[in-house]
């Protein structure tokens, strides 16, 4: 079959209509007429000499040649998009601002507390946040990296593992005050932030089969952590999440027993792969582990150690240390 010469000027109009099934609603979206979607199209099909759409009224869906040539489509557009990006960074037009989308509570328990020693580190490369519970399309939506947490497949993207964070058991120093010394079995009697599912799953490793009522459930792990610390009840978390006011004292891990799936728990550096050698993402992602690694360093252990009568003073835990630091990168790649 002779190699086809597409207008590729009609591409990113075709997926556009692709995508919402309508000329209409798709000319309003590129800013062209009515008229001239229809055209590219059209245009589109006779080079190719097959439809891509059936018509269904006014919406138009993609049959069976059009899907195919949509994926490849997709994808040729999206490296464009990298491409012209890192030739805009390696002309310097770029390489003072770094776009990044992370969940709120890693941007909120992890990232913004170190904020400042970026600063320092690289005054000279700004950091605009996206914070979004939802996965964001990286090519479509003009980031350059993503702070993920997920067991590692995205498909058109490269990642570097950065640290598995198993859920650990964590309170008030009240709370700890008042577990000193008891069977984490019995935490079940006390009240407990999150779901319900996760709790019994731990109570599972406790050695004890039981159905949990938290008083409160969440979408976020960072006002989870916010409502364990003024004592609200126990959470389970993410151990990255909670270092920071472990080692400050308004949290305390209550147990040694961690629930921990690598591949759901994972922490990641995304990317697209044209930026793999620019610099500033170069030097965010060496920053990021570089603050990841100390952030682990000397967390407690799991064995509460507080007297009952002990106030614990601001900076420091009760508990007793280990050394740590950020896990290897391991398991299958992005």
């Amino acid at each position: 079959m002779p190699r086809l010469r597409l207008p590729l000027q009609t591409l990113p109009t075709f997926a556009t209509v692709a995508r919402l099934a309508n000329l209409r609603a798709a000319a309003d979206e590129l800013h062209l007429s009515h008229s001239a979607v229809s055209q590219q199209i059209r245009l589109l099909e006779e080079q190719l000499g097959f439809p891509l759409f059936d018509r269904r009224g006014r919406r138009v869906v993609l049959n069976a040649a059009g899907s195919a040539l949509l994926e490849a489509v997709e994808r040729a557009l999206a490296q464009l998009d990298d491409g012209t990006r890192a030739a805009a960074a390696a002309t310097g037009g770029a390489e003072h601002h770094i776009r990044l989308t992370l969940l709120p509570s890693f941007a909120q328990r992890w990232l913004l507390p170190r904020m400042g020693s970026w600063r320092e580190r690289h005054p000279d490369i700004g950091i605009e946040l996206h914070a979004s519970q939802q996965i964001v399309d990286l090519q479509r939506e003009g980031f350059h990296a993503a702070l993920r947490q997920g067991n590692g497949h995205w498909r058109g993207l490269e990642a570097e593992r950065l640290l598995d964070s198993p859920l650990i058991a964590v309170g008030s120093p009240n709370a700890a005050r008042r577990l000193l010394g008891r069977d984490p079995a019995s935490f079940c009697d006390e009240p407990l932030l999150g779901h319900s599912g996760t709790w019994e799953q731990w109570f599972l490793l406790a050695g004890k089969r039981v159905r949990v009522n938290p008083v409160a459930a969440f979408n976020d792990a960072g006002l989870m952590l916010q409502a364990a610390e003024q004592d609200l009840g126990l959470a389970l978390a993410r151990e990255v999440l909670a270092a920071d006011a472990m080692r400050a004292g308004r949290l305390h891990r209550l147990s040694p027993i961690a629930l921990d799936d690598p591949e759901a728990y994972a922490y990641w550096f995304v990317y697209p792969p044209a930026l793999r050698d620019w610099p500033p993402l170069v030097a965010l992602g060496r920053w990021v582990k570089d603050e990841l690694a100390r952030s682990q360093a000397g967390l407690p252990d799991g064995t509460p150690v507080i007297a009952p009568e002990e106030t614990v003073p601001a900076g420091r835990t009760g508990s007793r240390s280990r050394a740590a630091s950020a896990a290897p990168a391991r398991g299958r790649g992005l």
